[in-house]
Parts: C-alpha cells; structure tokens; sequence
C-alpha cells in the first residue's frame, strides 16, 4: 500500500468505485424498502390481502436468511463478485413478480424471491468492505450507507403513495426494477477494483487470495437457513389454522431457534459477551425496530385517515433520524465509544416505541407518534454502525464471511419472527385500537431486553478493562477468542 493510499478517503482512489457501486446497491435497496412499506396497506386492502400483511414483510426476511448464509459461504470460497451479481438479479426477478401480482399470494411470492437476493446483496457487500477497505475506513463506509438512505427517504415514502394514489401500486415495484440498470453499472467498474486490489495486495504481500478452493460448500448451514426460513413461513400461517394453531406457532418458534443455532457465533442465544452479544443484539435492535415500524403507516392510515403518501412521510423522518445520527457517530469516531453508542441507540428504540404504545391506548394525536418515531431512527442510527464495526473487528480473516452472514441473519430473522409474532397479535385481538396496542407492547417488551443485552457488547480482559470492538480490538488476543 502506498502512503496516498494510507490516507485516502472511501470518496478517493483506489477506494472510489467500491464506494460508488456499493452505495449504489444499497440506496436501490433503501428505496424498495421505504416504497413498499408506504403502499402495503393499500396494496393489502385491493388485494383483500390483510391475513398476508405481515408475510409480506417477513417473508422476504426469512428467506433472505437463506440467501445470506449462501452468500457468505459463496464469498468465502471466491469472493463476493460473483454472490453480488447473483443477488441483484434475484432482487429484481423479485420485484417483477410482485409488480405484476393480480393477488395477494402471487405478490408474496414476489416478495420471498426478493428477499432471497436481497439477503445475499447484504452479506456480499459486508465482504467487500473486509476485503477492500482498511479498518480505519469501515466506520466511514457503513456511515456512508446509512447516508445512501437519505434520498429514499426523503422521497421514497411520498413519490410511492402519489404513484400509488395517481396510477396504481405495481409501478412502485416495476419503478424500482428501473433502478437495477444504473445500479449495475455503477458496480461493474466497482467490482473490477475490488478484483484488481485483492490481486495486487496477494502479490504484494506474496499471500494467497483469502478466499481458497478448500473452503467447502455449507450445505448443512444453508439446510439449517432453509429451515429457520420455513419455521418463521408456518409462524405467520399458524393464525390461519383454527383451534391449533398457537400450538403450531409454538413449535414454529422452538424450530426456528434450534435451527438458527448453526447459523451464529457459539454462545449468541446466551448473550455471552462480546461478538455473540454483537449478533443477538443486532437481532434484538431489529425485532424491535421493525416489528414497529411496519404498522406505523398502517397505523395512521387505519386510526387517522392519512393518505399513503402522507402517511410515508412518518417514515421519512425516521430515516432521516437513522441517516443523521449515522453521521453523527462516523464524524465522533472513538470520542463516542461503541458500547455507549448501542446502549444510547437501544434507549432510544425503546422510548420511541413506547410513545407509539401510549399514543395508540389514549388515542393521543398522531403527530406525537411521528414525532416519537424520529428518536426510533436515531437510536438505530447510532447501533447499527458500530454493531458492524464490532462485527468485523471481532472476526479473523478466514471467519469474516460467516461473521458477516451471523450479524445480517440476526438481523433478518429478529424481524422476520417479529414480524411474525406481531402479526399474530394483530390478527387475534377483536378491535383495531387493540390489535395496534398489541403490536406496540410486544415491540417495546423486545426493546426491553435490548436495552438489557446492550452493555454485554463489550469484552473483559483480564486486567478488568473493556474492549467493544474498536477497529484495534481486533488485533487483540481477546477479540480473536470471542466465537470460543
């Protein structure tokens, strides 16, 4: 590496392209994600799809486990350009089915393909990050995602519900398939880089690629995703089956935990400290959040008469909050330490949440609750960052893949089974403002155990101090002994 390099910028050679094309995979994501949530509850009320609400977002979800575990594992053995490719193209095929849907089931469908690429889109980028930037530049990257979040956000939610209320729905899936071409564009150069400085580093150093022909293919793990996934599907089609089904939804759950144990670093469903406490904390900040937030604009539209498009713009301003805070914590670098960074960001989840629970049992404005919901986005702002800097500090070179797949598995099985769970809630309770304030009280009871799980992020040594994961732990001997 040369001295320009040692000082470059993510903005600046030879780190320029990765950047480009990565953010540019990620605002594509961003903009699906903030279009679609807008429009579901009025794509669920054309299509009298209201037992489906929550599958459509958990299913995408739970499948993107299996896409993730088979991205790391792909990566793993050649890199991350080829599981990249493959996961945008699965992405779209997603969006076009769902775009094209004439029914709910169809439309789900959909959604569960996009899921798929979606999840390995997630775990290929992580991979690039470890293999392309130094670790002084990993905050500044994940920053720089959050920031490719402000766009969408800032028109995502509206321009869905104007395109929803003037045309029809399906252009919001068919609109972000037209971001597929530019997206691919951008990271074809991107990936050639990636290449070009994996090559140049091994003959620099005269080491081998870190990906290596004898890292064999998981197909226990991916079998063990496969199963996860299916137990969070039958989750949200327990409601379905009269008289039995909590007692299948029971099992579901029993299932999916059992099989998510491969999946994550030993010791993740104990909260052992450090990198295990990493990953469930992921998923914890994810159930909450997301389990949340979906019934947001369902919520105002429901209970308040909003319109979709000013309904979205609720989840504007979180997302903004979330793009902010990100910022913040980037610029704050090791002046706001990474423990103290995800206990503030679960404090504020769950306070957020909390104020939508009382918002919906006294029928407070709903201006409360937006406003309420800016600090939710902060608070995720603040975590999600640091938790993938910790991710990667903590994983030896050879584990960053499977690290990488474990934090976004975490992530999107927390949701999924959040999602699942809530919907179920939703569904049972006989009148709107109870079935809302059921939702709210099991997100706020998931942010409870967050804030509890939050301190644990840290690792002891010896001599009694702490490490969290700053981008020096990782040369330290505790942090490589953290999966033990």
């Amino acid at each position: 590496m040369t001295s320009h390099d040692a000082t470059a910028g993510i903005l600046q050679r030879p780190y320029l392209l990765a950047t480009a094309g990565a953010c540019a995979l990620v605002f594509l994501a961003a903009f699906e994600s903030m279009a679609v949530t807008t429009i579901m509850p009025l794509v669920s009320r054309e299509l009298d799809g209201a037992g489906l609400y929550a599958l459509a977002f958990a299913g995408p979800l739970a499948t993107g486990v299996i896409g993730m575990v088979a991205a790391g594992n792909w990566a793993d053995r050649r890199g991350p350009s080829a599981p990249l490719y493959a996961s945008v193209v699965l992405f779209a095929a997603g969006l076009l089915i769902a775009g094209t849907a004439v029914s709910m089931p169809i439309l789900v469908a959909g959604r569960l393909v996009q899921g798929l690429g979606g999840g390995a889109m997630t775990v290929a980028l992580y991979v690039v990050i470890a293999r392309v930037y130094p670790a002084r530049l990993h905050a500044q990257v994940f920053a720089a995602f959050s920031a490719a979040w402000v766009i969408p956000s800032m028109i995502g939610p509206f321009a869905a519900g104007v395109v929803a209320q003037l045309s029809s729905w399906h252009w919001v899936f068919l609109g972000v398939v037209g971001l597929v071409v530019p997206a691919l564009a951008m990271i074809l150069p991107a990936m050639r880089g990636v290449r070009s400085a994996e090559g140049s580093d091994a003959a620099a150093t005269h080491t081998p690629k870190p990906e290596a022909a004898d890292v064999p293919w998981a197909f226990g793990r991916m079998g063990w995703a496969a199963l996860a996934a299916l137990s969070v599907l039958g989750l949200n089609l327990s409601g379905h089956v009269p008289g039995v089904g909590w007692v299948i939804a029971a099992v579901a759950l029993v299932i999916a935990m059992l099989a998510v144990r491969p999946l994550v670093p030993r010791g993740t469903l104990g909260a052992h400290r450090g990198l295990p406490s990493v990953i469930l904390m992921r998923g914890a900040a994810s159930a909450a959040f997301f389990g949340a937030e979906v019934y947001v604009p369902y919520l105002l539209t429901e209970r308040y008469s909003f319109t979709p498009a000013f309904a979205g713009l609720a989840l504007t301003g979180s997302a903004l909050a979330w793009a902010g805070a990100s910022a913040v914590q980037g610029r704050m670098g090791s002046r706001l330490g990474n423990s103290r960074a995800v206990r503030i960001g679960s404090a504020l989840v769950l306070g957020s949440v909390a104020i939508l629970l009382v918002t919906t049992l006294f029928s407070w404005p709903p201006a409360l609750a937006i406003a309420g919901w800016l600090f939710a986005g902060a608070g995720m702002g603040l975590m999600y960052p640091r938790l993938s800097v910790m991710t990667l500090a903590l994983s030896k070179p050879e584990d960053q893949g499977f690290n990488s797949s474990a934090m976004s598995i975490a992530d999107s099985l927390g949701g999924a089974l959040s999602l699942a769970v809530t919907g179920l809630v939703f569904s049972a309770l006989t009148t709107t403002a109870a079935s809302f304030a059921g939702v709210f009280a099991l997100t706020s009871t998931i942010a409870v155990v967050g804030l509890i799980i939050a301190p644990r992020v840290t690792v002891r040594r010896p001599s009694g101090t702490e490490i969290a994961g700053d981008a020096e732990a990782h040369s330290a001997p505790e942090a490589d002994d953290v999966r033990a």
